[in-house]
């Protein structure tokens, strides 16, 4: 019997598959209720999130995008209509109405106020406090971010989706100033990665906040727009940071995690620009086509022909 052909080489994938820009990411039971809810069929959602469980990084990951919708509120009001003790049907209405909100077609105080009664329903859940975080991050004070930043924590303290948030609000802290390598976003950063358990995806937060800090600079002109032009990624903090990421992502074995392509996306982006080629063909190898805007989209450009000029450079060098 002829044996099966050997893979291909670390790095190398079957096919240049084209990059696919959703917030879906991989999770293939999320993307049969998104398209389930843009057809009215709510029944789907539900049967989704209560196999989901208190998987709370899963849980967030799926209602944050079923309510980008433009469609979802008005679903989760008919599904809160028949089933009105539901908490799964509050919190989704909750999360459509912060999408809203964050896009001006919405009251940012009614949003708020879905999210607390959805609090109120599942006092254990961590989602709802999520929405307020989400809307925070567009249009509330720092006292309300870290507020809800810390009814998230209290709930589920290596919340991925909420460490990234507050990462990407203290980047934005003094961000006229010179990139000081002692930034507050720095030690948030260093500090959660430490406080996380040893299989934690937090380990990578010191990457997210490497690049948060260079969206901030460069769209204040202190940093070239263009990433490959600049420095950041070259200074012995940050090979120190990619470093421990990497080393740490080579032995994680949570690549199931809700969010994980995220990571990994941050994680090639600051290897491909440091220069480290083969370990970012390795990388964009495991994202396959799922790109994410952030951060292939620092500064304001398009995140799907950074992507694929990036990967398509990685492969070549390999």
């Amino acid at each position: 019997m002829t044996p099966p052909p050997p893979p291909p080489p670390l790095g190398r994938p079957r096919r240049k598959d084209a990059p696919v820009l959703s917030p879906v990411l991989d999770d293939t039971e999320l993307a049969v209720a998104v398209d389930a809810l843009a057809q009215g069929r709510w029944t789907r959602v539900r049967t989704l999130l209560a196999e989901t469980g208190e998987d709370w990084d899963r849980r967030g990951h799926r209602l944050t995008v079923l309510g980008r919708n433009p469609a979802c509120a008005a679903w989760a009001s008919d599904w809160q209509l028949a089933e009105p003790d539901s908490g799964d049907a509050a919190t989704l209405l909750a999360c459509a109405h912060v999408h809203s909100a964050v896009r001006g077609k919405g009251s940012a105080e009614a949003a708020d106020e879905a999210c607390r009664a959805a609090a109120r329903m599942l006092p254990d859940d961590p989602t709802p406090w999520l929405g307020v975080l989400l809307l925070a991050r567009h249009s509330g004070t720092v006292d309300e971010r870290e507020h809800a930043f810390d009814q998230i924590r209290a709930r589920h303290p290596d919340h991925h989706h909420a460490h990234h948030l507050m990462t990407a609000c203290l980047a934005e802290h003094q961000q006229g100033d010179a990139d000081d390598p002692l930034h507050q976003v720095y030690d948030f950063a260093a500090w959660a990665a430490e406080q996380a358990p040893a299989d934690s995806p937090l380990a990578v937060l010191p990457v997210i906040a490497h690049a948060e800090r260079y969206r901030v600079l460069a769209a204040a002109g202190i940093e070239p727009s263009d990433p490959a032009a600049s420095g950041h990624w070259s200074t012995r903090r940050a090979r120190q940071a990619m470093k421990a990421a990497f080393d740490w992502w080579l032995e994680w074995e949570g690549e199931d995690h809700p969010r994980g392509k995220i990571d990994l996306n941050f994680l090639a982006h600051a290897k491909f620009h440091e220069g480290r080629m083969v370990e970012a063909a390795a990388l964009f190898h495991r994202i396959g086509p799922h790109v994410t805007p952030a951060p292939w989209a620092y500064p304001s450009r398009d995140a799907k022909k950074a992507f694929k000029a990036a990967r398509d450079a990685a492969f070549r060098s390999t």
